[in-house]
Order: structure tokens, then sequence, then C-alpha cells
């Protein structure tokens, strides 16, 4: 089992006016009311158009994303490597559900894909299928509804496009992973992604698609996938992930009164995230692993069987992530310890990114213990300096 305590590890890539930073930004993101009103005002100076940049780009932004654009990333991700830690560029804006915004998303991950060719410090490329078509004829095709043909030529398009990224991948040996999205839309992209997996994964992993494990089918989807791809003659990419739309899933599933998709308890969903993963490791033959968590025990149960399997830190089966910004004393310590680590680095224009880095801000706070974990690190590492100074 490993220790994720060692903050002169964690924290080795900060200096210590960043330290100090952010410490100041975690403790304001441990106050619910603040981050609730930071939020409502972000919401109405986004709305009304009123410059944000200068006020958010030098906290929040600068702690949680790389940078607006693939450039200004580039000193994040030379820094990471520095340390063992690999990187993700992941264009986080969201979609607009617009051509214009759908084309420009496009271009821009083609671009990141590129990106990620050039550089042995980016394991791999990201994007999330919904800055590229509209929901709604996602959730048309998901209910096994008939399209009209306007819809009919943008799901094919869709089809076209993530066919690019996943082909664009394969010949700059770049891996991809493809973000999960609200349940009652998810089967459609599912779908796609096996089809993308089917076609490109026969020799090695290439396409990842993404388990949200807090969704009660998902375990049983994995072992389906998992018969699929045995009996069609190609490998699987599983991105694990706890999920990220818990309330809003309940939420509609009460609205509309069926059963919610989301486990009951955080313990149960633990529990699928962990079986899942086991699951994997068991047809390692089969299922490449992207263990994306900030969760201490499941990175120490991965790493455990991989110890008893006899399973190399660095086969490139299995990989490790957390978010830019959060759980550094996981990364950095599987870094130092030899296993394949990435950091998710979000990039994109200040306000178009506002919408990720509101939802950071409140993950932080709800999430139970995940900012005082964080605090709590980065204090002791302040202690630990200022005792060496």
């Amino acid at each position: 089992m490993h220790t994720f305590n060692n903050t002169e590890i964690a924290f080795a890539w900060r200096n210590n006016k960043e330290l100090r930073k952010a410490h100041f930004l975690f403790r304001t993101i441990a106050l619910p009311w603040l981050v609730n009103l930071g939020s409502l005002l972000l919401r109405i100076a986004l709305t009304i158009r009123f410059p944000i940049g200068w006020l958010v780009k030098p906290t929040i932004f600068s702690h949680f994303v790389g940078g607006e654009t693939l450039a200004e990333s580039v000193p994040t991700v030379n820094t990471l490597a520095q340390f063992g830690v690999k990187s993700i560029l992941d264009y986080s804006v969201e979609g607009k559900g617009t051509a214009k915004s759908q084309e420009e998303a496009y271009t821009e991950i083609l671009n990141s894909i590129h990106n990620a060719a050039s550089s042995p410090s980016i394991t791999f490329s990201v994007f999330k299928p919904t800055g590229l078509i509209n929901v709604d004829i996602l959730e048309k095709v998901t209910q096994g509804m008939s399209l009209t043909i306007e819809e009919t030529e943008q799901f094919d398009l869709f089809k076209q496009r993530v066919h690019t990224l996943c082909h664009t991948s394969v010949k700059a040996n770049t891996p991809i992973l493809i973000d999960a999205e609200d349940s009652w839309y998810q089967k459609a992209l599912d779908e796609v992604v096996r089809d993308m997996m089917a076609e490109f994964n026969k020799e090695q992993v290439f396409v990842y698609n993404t388990l949200q494990m807090y969704r009660t089918d998902r375990l049983t989807f994995l072992k389906e996938a998992y018969r699929d791809a045995k009996e069609n003659g190609f490998k699987l990419g599983m991105k694990f992930v706890r999920g990220a739309y818990m309330e809003k899933e309940r939420e509609r599933a009460q609205k509309l009164g069926y059963p919610s998709p989301i486990h009951p308890t955080k313990e149960d969903t633990d529990q699928a995230f962990n079986d899942g993963q086991e699951f994997a490791f068991n047809h390692l033959d089969t299922i490449s692993i992207f263990c994306g968590t900030h969760n201490e025990e499941s990175v120490n149960r991965l790493c455990l069987l991989m110890q008893k399997g006899g399973v190399s830190k660095n086969d490139k089966r299995i990989t490790f992530s957390q978010l830019l910004g959060m759980s550094d004393n996981i990364s950095f310590m599987l870094g130092h310890l030899g296993y394949n680590v990435t950091k998710y680095i979000p990039y994109g224009p200040v306000r178009e990114v506002m919408p990720y880095l509101i939802r950071r801000a409140q993950e932080n706070t709800s999430v139970k213990g995940q900012t005082g974990r964080e605090l709590s690190l980065i204090e002791q590492e302040l202690k630990r300096r200022k005792s060496k100074s």
C-alpha cells in the first residue's frame, strides 16, 4: 500500500508564492456560501458580458487551467514532465449547439491531437462529444426515435468527425479518450464509440470510452462490452470515473418519474468503481484501464492488483489520472514511484472555460473531505518549508 502524504514530493513543482495562492484558493472554496455567491455573480457577469478575465485568470483559472491556448499550456506540461507526470490537454469549452461552435470545437480537437503527437509529455488526447452535436439528436437516437432528414445529416456528420478524430489519433500514435455524458443520451454515444474501438483497437488500444461508475448499469455494461470485444476480435479502452452529473441525473429521474440511474450511496459507487477496475484488470489482455480518480483507496487497490499480478508499474495498459490543481499528493507520488500518471489539463478562453471552473469550485465544496484534504496537505508543506528556512 502506498501512502499519499509526502508533501515535499507532492508540491515540489510549486514555489512558495504558488503554494500560498493555492492555500488562499482552497480556504475560499471551503466556504459553501461564498462559492455559491461567487458562482452566481460569475454567471451573471457572463450573461451581461462583463469583463472577468482580470479577476479570474490570476486566481482560480491559473490554478485549474493550463492556459487559454495550447501554446499557453506548454509551460505547465513541461514542468509536470520534470516530475514524472504526463499531460492531457482538454479543450474545455462547453458546446453551444450551433454549427459554428461545433466546427470550431472539431478543429481545435484536431489541433490538440496534432499537438500531442509532437510532444512525448502528452500521452492522450480527449474530447467531449456534445461539443460536436446537439444533445436532442443524441437523445432521439438513444430512444430509437426517427430523425428528420436534417438531423440524420447532422448525426452522420458527427459520426464522420468522431471517426476522423480517432483515425487521426491512430496516425499520431496517441490514444484518445471520449468523455461520458448524461445517461439519457449516453447509449447513442456508446454505440458510436463501440464502432470506433472495433475498427481501431485491433492490435492495441487507441480509443477509450468513459464509464461513470455512479450509474447502476455500468458494471453490467462493462461485462457485456468485454464479451462483445472477445467475440468480435478487438480490444477495449475504458476510462473509469465516478461521475459528474449526479444531482442533475437524480432530479431528472424524479421529475419524469423513472428510477434514478445513480447508485443510492457513495459506498455503492465506490464498490462499483473498484469492482469495475478489478474486472478490467482480470481481463487485461483485452481491456486497458484509465483510472481517473482522486480517491486514494481506489488508486491503492489498483496498485495492489498490479503488484500481486506481477504487472509492471509502467505497463502501458494502465494509466492513472487526476485533474490539474487537485490531488497533487497522488499524482506526483505515482510519478515518483514510476507509474503511468497524467494530469488532465483544461484549456480555453477564460470566458468559455468559466462553466468548468464553476463546477470545479462546487465539486471541491460538495465532495466530502476534498477541500479539507487539499488544505491540510498545503498547510503541512508550508510548515515544512518554513522549518527548513
